[in-house]
């Protein structure tokens, strides 16, 4: 089984419903939202790691029934499942004992220009 951090690094998904989740995870409240959508009591809140691998096999089902194409699909469910795992990663990468993942450094050879860094932060190297 991979870790979490390698689930989360192969993740792939189209890239409106990618944006719609960040814009959403500005709001995440973990308190709420991972109570409502794991469907928690008032007093249970999983550890990130625990919550983050309950959201990762519900959005692998979500995609799934997204790509199938077989009638209903949730798009509003995968998106804030998304948003969630967003916050829980942020979470997650931010305990003490967690390792801090790896930031790709380009080499002066690479070519960068298809690397798929975020836009609120810079590449390292530049300004």
């Amino acid at each position: 089984m991979q870790d979490i951090r390698a689930r989360l690094a192969a993740l792939r998904r189209p890239p409106l419903l990618i944006r719609a989740a960040r814009h959403g995870a500005t709001e995440y409240r973990r308190d709420r939202h991972l109570r409502r959508l794991l469907g928690l009591g008032a007093d249970t809140l999983p550890g990130p790691g625990a919550a983050l691998l309950q959201l990762l096999e519900e959005e692998a089902a979500l995609n799934e029934a997204r790509q199938s194409e077989k009638g209903y699909y949730p798009l509003l469910r995968h998106v804030e499942v998304m948003i969630a795992i967003m916050g829980e990663a942020e979470v997650f990468n931010a305990r003490p004992d967690a390792d801090p993942a790896p930031e790709p450094v380009p080499t002066h050879d690479a070519d960068t220009s298809a690397t798929p860094w975020p836009r609120d932060r810079a590449r390292p190297g530049t300004a």
